[in-house]
């Protein structure tokens, strides 16, 4: 049995006609009475009563029925549904964005992706890079911003950002009029850095590392402009991008070049390289890639 069966026999019981049904769905009376009796010989009754050229259900006729309707407009409904989520008229995506990148890059990106597909919903997590890399690994987001690089047997990837990460002063710091500074000569600073969920944390973990010294870090924050306003009450030094310090009152701080080792800030809209995609998703990174590369 299949939903054309029923459909076939739905359409018998409302005209009480094998010819009428048949002309109504434009197929031959020799293939509807062929479908029907298919279906009465797999349930083993008969659904009709043959009446001359009229036909009328029998009980169990009249038993088919009402579940054939209900069976129908439901496999009508989902056909719809489906369409319209290929046609991108429905779906839902799980994004993950790490708090630097969701203020600065993507409210003009959403807004626009919203506006053409007004009925596409959007569910954003606000989590650390880290975090973000291990849920869309587990199927938990469909898609997300990491700092790249990224493990390439796991993910697809696309890059849109690379720029460098700057140390961020109080104006009356020993450093302050200085234009760069080697990570070296930070070994006795006290550090600002972000939470462990936060790829960047380690990034500046290791290079410090590399070059010699653990770094003093006295507080840590998911907020980069918590971290700044602590960087203006000279309680410690920061390491941001240079797109955040681009907004950063240049009264109130100052931004030098990190040289010794350059620690890049690098960023990638991520995806399972070997998971499904929904029609909505590869719509997303589609349109998201256009957009962040003007």
């Amino acid at each position: 049995m299949d939903i054309r069966h029923l459909q076939y026999f739905l359409e018998v019981a409302r005209h009480n006609s094998f010819t009428k049904a048949a002309e109504s769905l434009y197929i031959t009376q020799p293939t509807i009475s062929k479908m029907v009796r298919n279906l009465e010989e797999e349930l083993g009754v008969e659904l009709f009563e043959r009446l001359g050229k009229r036909v009328v259900l029998t009980d169990a006729g009249w038993v088919l029925y009402s579940q054939a309707e209900v069976m129908v407009k439901s496999f009508e409904s989902m056909t719809i549904h489906i369409h319209e989520v290929m046609e991108l008229k429905k779906g839902r995506i799980r994004i993950g964005l790490p708090p630097m990148v969701g203020a600065n890059f993507f409210p003009r990106v959403i807004g626009k992706f919203c506006e053409q597909y007004p009925g596409i919903v959007l569910e954003l997590l606000e989590v650390g890079s880290k975090k973000v890399e291990a849920d869309v690994a587990s199927g938990m987001l469909d898609s997300g911003v990491v700092l790249l690089p990224i493990d390439e047997d796991i993910f697809e990837s696309y890059s849109f950002v690379k720029e460098d990460i700057k140390v961020v002063v109080h104006p009356t710091h020993a450093l302050a009029d200085r234009q760069e500074v080697s990570l070296a000569e930070l070994a006795e600073e006290r550090f600002l850095l972000f939470h462990e969920d936060f790829a960047l944390h380690n990034r500046i973990i290791d290079a410090c590392v590399r070059v010699g010294f653990h770094p003093k870090v006295i507080y840590k924050s998911s907020q980069w402009d918590f971290l700044s306003e602590m960087v203006a009450a000279n309680i410690g030094i920061t390491l941001l991008p240079q797109t955040i310090c681009s907004e950063l009152d240049p009264a109130r701080f100052r931004i030098l070049s990190l040289v010794n080792p350059e620690i890049k800030w690098h960023l990638g809209m991520i995806w399972r390289k070997n998971g499904y995609l929904s029609y909505a998703t590869r719509e997303w990174i589609r349109f998201t890639q256009g957009m962040l590369s003007k």
